[in-house]
């Protein structure tokens, strides 16, 4: 049975993401984040500068996009097709408003939801989908 980490309750989002990321990247996971590609182009300009101490290895496509080979090895994907990410990686953080195809190959499934209205109501259909699915949702509540 699959399992989906539900983080909620975020102030802001996509610094919450790039706490999450580096926590991922530094216990050595290989990592896909998925949204539509205006946040993940916000959360590729915020990986850049959120810490002035170190920098998380990261790529930004979308797609259709052709991919260099040797973005293969880099360890964090942001993408709006995380189907097409290359085979070995383990975590997918879904920061988009629906369900992201291909999310059955990764070990680990985040989803994570703002304190937005729109966000949040978007947030508690995919936690429906998701026990419809028959997966269990796990809920982590914000600790900003």
């Amino acid at each position: 049975m699959k399992q989906v980490e539900f983080h909620h309750g975020m102030g802001d989002k996509l610094a919450y993401a790039c706490r999450l990321l580096r926590k991922a990247y530094r216990s050595g996971a290989r990592l896909v984040v998925t949204a539509d590609m205006g946040t993940l182009r916000q959360l590729d300009r915020q990986l850049w500068v959120f810490d002035d101490q170190e920098f998380l290895p990261h790529v930004c496509t979308g797609a259709g996009q052709a991919w260099p080979p040797r973005w293969k090895d880099t360890p964090v994907w942001l993408t709006d097709a995380p189907e097409q990410a290359p085979e070995g990686r383990q975590v997918l953080i879904n920061l988009g408003q629906s369900i992201p195809s291909g999310i059955e190959r990764f070990e680990r499934f985040f989803d994570v939801v703002s304190t937005e209205p729109d966000d949040r109501q978007l947030g508690r259909q995919r936690w429906r989908e998701y026990e419809a699915k028959g997966w269990t949702v796990k809920a982590h509540l914000a600790q900003e």
